[in-house]
């Protein structure tokens, strides 16, 4: 039982890895799921999203907050995913998301440029010149994405248990180290994982929730207590306390909410 998040560039081979390697364990492989999930909660045709992601990051100044509200629906959309345990993820930042969480094995997939170019020739029916100035273009794209966003490189080893590189490597073995790999018990869920992944969970969807009202609010959930922390006046902290309160009484699983109001000068 366990989950695995893929990071993978454009013809990297990342896609095919991921979904024999969970055809290989049995596991669930989820990645276009999640951005669809997000692009209802913008009210724009995923197809849309999609292109937005690689175009660039003044696609989310056209939305109130859209920056953040990009990252919560995501992260609300992924925990949501990997709760049910035995998953592979192959897509966006799914190492940002589960940073500190023990047993989640994080990959890196990567492979030759002249590979990739070709397939990029062959796919769209393209020059070499051509295919290697979009290749490059998606690359810096992705990495300016990652920084923007989630303020992280995704070239970065340091944020991985390993780095494949399909080359001589092909996908098959790709597969069976990742297979050998992901059995191994320091990558198998625990009681203790399960249970931050759910805590995780319960403070994207809470956080989702009072958003549109109090965006500035931190949000963190122990053993399904939620804590949300606002900054407002003092004057108004039992109306923020019953708002936030009224806005979470649904949420299944929340234990218990705690409101902790901070109190600013109002002489600023």
């Amino acid at each position: 039982m366990g989950i695995i998040t893929i990071s993978r560039g454009s013809y990297s081979k990342g896609k095919e890895t991921a979904e024999k390697l969970a055809k290989e364990l049995g596991y669930e492989c989820i990645s276009r799921d999640i951005l669809l999930e997000a692009s209802t909660h913008f009210n724009i045709p995923e197809v849309k999203l999609v292109h937005a992601i690689h175009d660039a990051p003044s696609f989310f100044e056209r939305f109130k907050h859209g920056k953040e509200k990009y990252i919560l629906f995501i992260r609300e959309a992924f925990f949501e995913h990997i709760q049910k345990d035995n998953i592979v993820y192959h897509g966006l930042a799914g190492h940002f998301f589960i940073k500190g969480i023990p047993n989640i094995l994080k990959v890196r997939i990567i492979a030759n440029i002249e590979d990739r170019i070709k397939e990029e020739m062959r796919r769209e029916k393209i020059s070499d010149k051509e295919a290697r100035y979009i290749l490059k273009k998606d690359d810096d794209e992705r990495r300016k994405w990652s920084m923007y966003l989630y303020g992280i490189d995704t070239n970065d080893a340091g944020l991985y248990d390993i780095v494949l590189h399909i080359d001589n490597m092909k996908v098959n073995d790709a597969v069976e180290i990742l297979s050998d790999l992901a059995r191994k018990p320091c990558f198998q869920n625990t009681p203790e994982s399960l249970k931050e992944i759910k805590d995780s969970y319960l403070a994207a969807k809470a956080q989702a929730a009072i958003f549109e009202r109090f965006p500035a609010a931190e949000v963190k959930c122990r053993n399904a207590v939620v804590k949300v922390k606002i900054e407002t006046a003092l004057s108004l902290e039992e109306e923020v306390t019953n708002a936030v309160k009224i806005a979470l009484k649904d949420i299944d699983d929340i234990k218990e909410v705690r409101v902790v109001v901070v109190p600013f000068d109002t002489a600023d």
